[in-house]
């Protein structure tokens, strides 16, 4: 700062080539899980329908969501505009897509348990369930170490919706587990209304704007100052 109390340039010039490096990694991040929650998307799907797993094609839909969710972070640090121009639109799509999950498996799991019907053991939704458990806690920590130096709402919804993949990998390693050993089927209705349920709060709090703070300077704990906001931790 000069001596009138002016930021000079050389000052700004290093703040703003950090903040474009931390943009480009937030693109690769976002690239990185689309590529891995395709496959795991797909995968998960056909195997569920093969077994007849509402679980693990709620699971599959959740990894679309995820999808789409690093899809709103690319496009949204992917454009001429100011990148938090778009920080609303972008939690908006990604609070709609949870709560569409929410509804999807709700109701297909209702009626599952009230059908009777059950699924066959399926060990690919098991080594998928494994695999997520050790992919996505890497992922978190590198999003939330973006989103909060950059103060990006979008970005810790998506380190959110990534955590919520690595928890519902946990349970549904359960489900799948119980069913395949002891032969509980109704443990997978039971996982899929799990997943419904924690996909329905995300989606209240991603549409809210809880996700995180509003863009602005970040204090130690990872907050935003002076947000109207109340961070959790």
């Amino acid at each position: 700062m000069t001596a009138t109390g002016r930021v000079s340039s050389e000052q700004v010039e290093p703040a703003v080539q950090r903040r474009q490096e931390l943009n480009h990694r937030a693109q690769r991040l976002a690239w990185t899980t689309i590529a891995y929650n395709t496959g795991e998307g797909v995968i998960a799907v056909l195997a569920g329908l093969a077994a007849g797993s509402v679980a693990l094609v709620g699971f599959g839909l959740d990894s679309a969501i995820e999808v789409l969710s690093a899809l709103a972070v690319s496009w949204q640090f992917n454009g001429k505009a100011d990148a938090r121009d778009r920080e609303r639109a972008a939690l908006r799509l990604i609070a709609l897509s949870f709560l569409a999950l929410a509804a999807y498996v709700i109701v297909d799991a209702v009626r599952s348990l009230l059908t009777g019907g059950h699924a066959d053991p399926s060990p690919v939704g098991i080594a998928l369930a494994v695999s997520s458990l050790l992919v996505m806690p890497l992922l978190v920590r590198a999003k939330r170490g973006v989103g909060r130096e950059l103060g990006s709402a979008t970005i810790t919804a998506d380190a959110t919706q990534t955590q919520l993949c690595t928890y519902l990998s946990a349970v549904l390693l359960v489900g799948l587990l119980l069913n395949a050993t002891l032969g509980w089927t109704w443990a997978d209705p039971l996982v899929a209304l799990v997943i419904a349920a924690v996909a329905a709060r995300e989606g209240v709090q991603a549409w809210r704007g809880d996700a995180c703070c509003a863009p602005g300077p970040i204090d130690t704990t990872g907050c935003c100052v002076g947000s109207t906001c109340t961070c959790s931790h």
